[in-house]
């Protein structure tokens, strides 16, 4: 189908992407499933072919795209079936690094993004609390002035590369007020910082997931990551690139879901014809295509919005709302028509049925998206 957003540049980095998880991802990822992380060297080749980095700017070792170009990438890299590797990827580049490369001074970039963008320091971002998830303003992690010192306490729960990442994004309140909160930089190695626990999932298995505790960590004065108070505000605006980014993962799944389901009813055979013969397969499959498709072009149309400078928090959360619910309803079908071979562990679509759960609460669960619609009419 055509896309009127979509250029022969864009193409190419599609491209080069699905050539990299071919090659690099999905002969080996079964196994990272297992030891339950992505390999960081797999990560520093992504970073030496310029993916990690594609929104950054070229002194850093970035590629100045747009926020298109980083649709691309990010609907690219979701055409893998495992969820785990996406998730890792997109964590650093669309929800984690963002915050440096949006509120970092020179100083903080300098020494910073080109490890960055080059893969050798991956990163996460601690907001969510085991008490405060899409209530960001509800957390209790504090940061106290001491000197030319900040003093963190708290924990952070539910963290993505929390177990392997080389450095963090933290909020933390800076005072009273409920949205008194500011970002810090903390490296991992950071005495009275460590990771709590690994957390066990249903899926995104190879994807290292983490509980953070903060215990009297002292960490210099100039890891303020932008202003005093503002972290809040900060933390909002990348809401919005990373719930094109978790569409674009929604809508990858689906299209891969519907893609590996046909190849699959026209082959398997039941009642002396194959699946595919069977009217109410064909017109379900052909109705979520149609529903999947629909929301492909609403979420190009989402990002080229971003790239014109237009505020669409309303419509960013109606996409995420969209697609998470989306994803859940077609890949569980397409489950289904895979029959028995649909639960067993180590096919793509038991995988994906699993990996997808997540994409309506993570990000912003689907009800608190809503809300954010709502409460903008």
């Amino acid at each position: 189908m055509d896309n009127i957003y979509i250029t022969p540049e864009h193409e190419l980095l599609r491209e080069q992407v699905a050539r990299f998880i071919a090659r690099e991802v999905e002969p080996y990822a079964e196994a990272w499933e297992e030891t339950g992380s992505v390999p960081r060297d797999v990560l520093r080749r992504m970073g030496q072919a310029g993916m990690l980095g594609l929104m950054y700017p070229s002194e850093y070792g970035g590629g100045e795209a747009d926020a298109l170009t980083n649709l691309v990438f990010a609907e690219a890299l979701s055409q893998s079936t495992f969820a785990g590797f996406i998730i890792t990827v997109l964590v650093h580049t669309d929800m984690a690094s963002p915050h440096l490369h949006h509120a970092g001074n020179a100083e903080q970039k300098a020494r910073y993004l080109s490890k960055v963008t080059s893969g050798e320091m991956i990163t996460a971002v601690g907001i969510s609390e085991p008490g405060a998830g899409s209530d960001v303003a509800g957390m209790r992690t504090t940061a106290r002035r001491e000197g030319d010192e900040w003093v963190l306490n708290g924990t952070k729960m539910f963290i993505t590369n929390g177990v392997h990442a080389n450095l963090y994004f933290v909020a933390a309140k800076t005072g009273t007020a409920r949205h008194d909160v500011s970002m810090f930089i903390v490296e991992k190695g950071t005495p009275g910082f460590t990771v709590g626990r690994a957390l066990k999932k249903t899926g995104w298995l190879s994807s290292d997931t983490a509980e953070l505790i903060f215990d009297n960590v002292r960490i210099p004065a100039g890891n303020l990551l932008g202003e005093q108070g503002k972290g809040f505000y900060s933390v909002m605006k990348n809401f919005q690139t990373e719930r094109i980014a978790l569409a674009a993962m929604a809508v990858g799944h689906c299209t891969q879901a519907l893609k590996m389901t046909l190849d699959y009813v026209r082959q398997r055979q039941a009642f002396g014809a194959t699946l595919w013969d069977k009217q109410t397969i064909r017109h379900r499959i052909a109705m979520l295509d149609a529903k999947t498709r629909a929301a492909r072009q609403f979420m190009y149309h989402c990002a080229w919005s971003v790239t014109q400078n237009r505020d669409i928090v309303q419509e960013v959360s109606m996409l995420k709302a969209l697609t998470g619910e989306l994803v859940n309803e077609v890949v569980q079908t397409c489950q289904q028509f895979h029959g028995g071979m649909g639960f067993i562990r180590e096919t793509a679509i038991e995988r994906l049925w699993r990996d997808a759960r997540v994409l309506g609460i993570g990000g912003g669960a689907t009800e608190v998206m809503l809300e954010e619609v709502a409460k903008r009419y």
